[in-house]
């Protein structure tokens, strides 16, 4: 051994007599390991280093290859994201999770589907207080319609087995009178009927959407005081829509003077009609949502409307498809369902035998026909106007957080507490976790 003045030191078994020094350790033991310290433990600001895996050709044969070590914390990598720079992309094939479902519709902002779908759950989960109420409201706005057509298609079956020409004349007068004396009765007490039905059967909605279930009775007793306000909403809007038309009446009878061009008179009232048309859908529209709000937020006349404008605002094309879709809808279906009544009734009026008997087997054929089809079409259009409603709560004040943390606690106790109602009532406030914050995409 040397005493580190001229002579050579033990070089280790394998390693050259003029092995050099190490890079970057010019100063250190000129055998030590690049990054080690002799005589002591690692260096903690100097990790010990791990050999890198060998490569594939010199690995065990039968055995994965080994991975690469990752890299070192909070190293630059394009494409990624770290700590300060928000969260990292999600892997690929990851889904999103299910959004909280305790009744008839997500917790979300609904789509089209969800909407439709959630109505004709309204339907199935509740059926008895759904149905017993709508059939009560059908029944009395049909009544009227059937018995003025029977009357009608009991004279033309009179015309027609008598054979008087005249006969037929003089009938097409008098149908014309009862079957219109009969829909404006019938019109009379759909305005009643549907306006009432349309606030208990939101009130029903506005517990289903937590998985609750509500008697007819007690959605009565919630919603009979909103009563004059539900009145007064569909009054409004009536006036509405009722005077611009009878503007537009008074117009065309006013351009038929005996020298008027047929052209010009026809062009003038479809372009009339258009404009009225127009005017209807835009305000109809924009006050779909009165009567929900009216109900779940217990709030005015004219504060339900203001509500349903501010609603509405930014999202007019979205709600006013789904309006008229469900429009469509609800009439294909009910015309699919009165059909075979109204035919079947038709046949025993002008070709049967005549009589009181027939009379009032074609009344009831009609009435039977014209009950089953709005028992089926009344809630259902119900149902997508509150849940229209709900869907521009979430999607408006991020309603749908507020939602699912009563739900959750729901779930918690286990059953639908009665005070899940006021959670509609609650105003939004803006800056509140849940509430005044729109959702992307509005």
């Amino acid at each position: 051994m040397s005493d580190g003045h001229g002579s050579t030191p033990d070089t280790p078994p394998g390693w050259a007599p003029n092995q050099p020094p190490p890079y970057g350790d010019a100063q250190g033991t000129p055998w030590a390991a690049p990054g080690s310290n002799p005589g002591g433990p690692p260096s903690p600001s100097q990790p010990p280093s791990q050999p890198p895996p060998p490569p594939y050709s010199q690995q065990p044969y039968g055995q994965p290859p080994q991975a690469p070590p990752p890299p070192p914390p909070y190293q630059h990598h394009p494409g990624r994201q770290y700590p300060g720079q928000g969260y990292p992309p999600p892997p690929y094939g990851y889904q999103q999770p299910a959004a909280l479902r305790p009744g008839i519709i997500p917790l979300r902002p609904l789509g089209v589907g969800d909407i439709i779908d959630g109505a004709i759950k309204l339907i199935r989960s509740n059926p008895k207080a759904v149905l017993g109420l709508s059939v009560v409201a059908a029944a009395l706005a049909a009544i009227p319609v059937a018995i003025g057509q029977a009357l009608a298609l009991d004279r033309l079956g009179t015309a027609v087995r008598t054979n008087d020409p005249t006969g037929l004349e003089t009938t097409g007068q008098t149908d014309f009178l009862a079957q219109s004396g009969g829909s404006l009765i019938s019109y009379a007490v759909q305005f009643v009927a549907v306006t009432l039905l349309s606030g208990v059967l939101t009130r029903i909605l506005g517990r289903a959407v937590f998985g609750g279930k509500m008697t007819a009775g007690e959605a009565w007793r919630l919603t009979r005081g909103r009563v004059p306000t539900l009145f007064g909403v569909v009054a409004i809007e009536s006036v509405a829509l009722l005077l611009p038309l009878a503007a537009v009446v008074a117009l065309l009878f006013g351009l038929i003077t005996p020298g008027i061009d047929l052209g010009v008179f026809l062009l003038v009232t479809v372009l009339v009609l258009i404009v009225y048309m127009a005017y209807a859908a835009f305000l109809t529209t924009r006050l779909v949502l009165a009567a929900p709000a009216a109900v779940l937020e217990r709030t005015g006349v004219m504060a339900s409307l203001r509500r349903s404008w501010d609603l509405t605002r930014g999202s007019f094309w979205r709600v006013f498809g789904i309006v008229l879709l469900t429009g469509v809808l609800a009439g294909l279906v009910g015309l699919v369902i009165s059909v075979p009544f109204s035919f079947a009734a038709a046949f025993v009026g002008v070709l049967g035998s005549g009589g009181t008997g027939a009379q009032v087997l074609v009344a009831v054929l009609i009435a039977i026909g014209g009950t089953i089809a709005a028992m089926i079409t009344y809630p259902f259009q119900a149902g997508v106007y509150g849940l229209l409603y709900a869907d521009r709560r979430m999607r408006a004040e991020a309603f749908d957080l507020v939602l699912q943390t009563a739900a959750i606690e729901q779930q918690r106790q286990g059953w639908v507490h009665a005070s899940a109602d006021d959670l509609w009532s609650s105003p939004p406030t803006p800056g509140q976790p849940g509430q005044g914050a729109p959702w992307p995409g509005r």
